[in-house]
């Protein structure tokens, strides 16, 4: 029996009320689904955006309001039982049964997995210390808040999008910051070095001191925490702020039984081993990414929630997106779509000495991908190009004076 030779769900639970969990439901009501609907989500308050925690809730004072994913009201129209502070236990796919820490929840007919990431711990000497700092939950943006006082001296371990967006606002505060990072440049396997290069030079043109080296032993003295690092040296510091990756959260898949490897593995329609239990978001492991896919983001959260729900109702895959994903740092705004590092040849539109550019990487003259500084509205065009995987000009595409959307298949070509 194949999945839309079932009958549609009565009841399906979402467990995990990050953004792609609570994006599942808004996805299956939209399809029409009027079954019964179910959220269970660890946190106390309500679902919330991630990526504003490290540049706007760091930087100004923005109220909690302001990162809701949905207000208030939108779980009660919308008939989903939102079950906050709720931690899940167990769950049992034959049955469809769901075990809570404070009890049990109605059976379910499916269950999506959304249960997201947990941050990477440093597996060193120390590196569990409840004084080291991870940015991945708003407690832990509160606690951030707090101590990026002005004059502090703040480490950041990993100079990745994370780390890198800490080190920036930070540094904003009127924090000394210094972030150590091995890599020379990190994001390089996503960028490509030209463009990884200059982001990272970016730390000491805004007064951040940059060490190329690793963390060997973290200790901890009083209201100090000093790091050990690996070329001799120590850097002592009032807060060290760790941003090296992110584990997804597959315990409870595990222990139902679900295929797991580096995530919970999933097919195109981001269906598990077992056909009761989907899985989204961080949590999730196709067994094809590209670069832009596997970056745990806003777009392949929602992108996944689409394909869970068309699955969960025995619909047509909806057609495929291009992945893309965006980040901010100093005033920059970097984005990725598409395979930015696989084109055999590359093409400049802006100036990175200007810090404006779009790169288009190019396959046999088709834009497979492009990266991009401070070209939002060229971004947008260039994802459409990617997508409809045309044959473009190289020499129209680098001049400035070329309405993108031209190039576009199926639209007017006007200089």
């Amino acid at each position: 029996m194949t999945p839309g030779d079932r009958p549609l769900p009565r009841h399906i639970a979402v467990v995990g009320a990050g953004l792609a969990g609570v994006s599942v439901c808004a996805e299956l009501r939209r399809l029409g689904y009027e079954g019964a609907l179910s959220l269970f989500g660890e946190e106390d308050g309500l679902p919330y955006d991630r990526p504003p925690l490290s540049k706007d809730f760091l930087l100004t004072d923005m109220p909690v309001e302001k990162l809701w994913l949905r207000p208030e009201r939108w779980y009660e129209d919308n008939d989903i039982d939102l079950r906050l502070g709720e931690s899940v236990t167990a769950l049992h796919p034959f049955d469809g049964r769901i075990e809570l820490a404070r009890g049990s929840a109605p059976r379910a007919d499916l269950v999506v997995l959304a249960t997201g990431g947990r941050p990477r711990p440093l597996n060193v000497p120390g590196g569990h210390h409840r004084s080291l700092v991870a940015l991945r939950s708003l407690d832990d943006a509160h606690l951030l808040k707090e101590r990026l006082r002005s004059g502090a001296e703040i480490a950041v371990v990993g100079g990745g999008l994370i780390g890198a967006e800490v080190a920036a606002s930070a540094r904003a505060l009127g924090c000394s910051v210094t972030v150590v990072e091995p890599a020379d440049p990190p994001l390089e396997h996503l960028v490509g070095r030209v463009h990884a290069a200059a982001l990272h030079a970016q730390h000491q043109e805004h007064g951040v001191r940059v060490l190329r080296t690793t963390v060997d032993e973290v200790v901890h003295a009083g209201a100090r925490t000093v790091l050990r690092l690996a070329d001799g040296t120590s850097l002592g510091c009032d807060l060290a702020v760790v941003g090296v990756g992110l584990e997804p959260e597959t315990s409870l898949a595990a222990s139902a039984g679900l295929h797991t490897d580096r995530g919970i593995v999933v097919d195109a329609h981001q269906r598990t081993s077992h056909w009761r239990m989907l899985a989204v978001g961080d949590a999730a492991r196709g067994k094809a990414a590209s670069a832009a896919t596997a970056v745990g983001h806003w777009h392949a959260a929602r992108t996944q929630a689409a394909h869970a729900a068309a699955g969960a109702l025995g619909l047509p895959r909806p057609e495929e997106t291009v992945p893309w994903f965006w980040s901010e740092r100093y005033g920059t705004r970097l984005e990725a779509a598409g395979q930015p590092t696989a084109g055999t040849t590359t093409v400049d539109r802006g100036s990175l000495r200007d810090d404006s550019v779009i790169t288009f990487a190019l396959v046999d003259g088709r834009c497979v991908g492009a990266v991009a500084l401070n070209r939002p509205r060229e971004m947008a065009a260039a994802r459409r190009l990617i997508g409809r995987g045309a044959v473009v000009d190289p020499v129209r595409l680098a001049d400035p004076g070329v309405d993108l959307r031209s190039l576009v298949p199926g639209r007017p070509r006007t200089a």
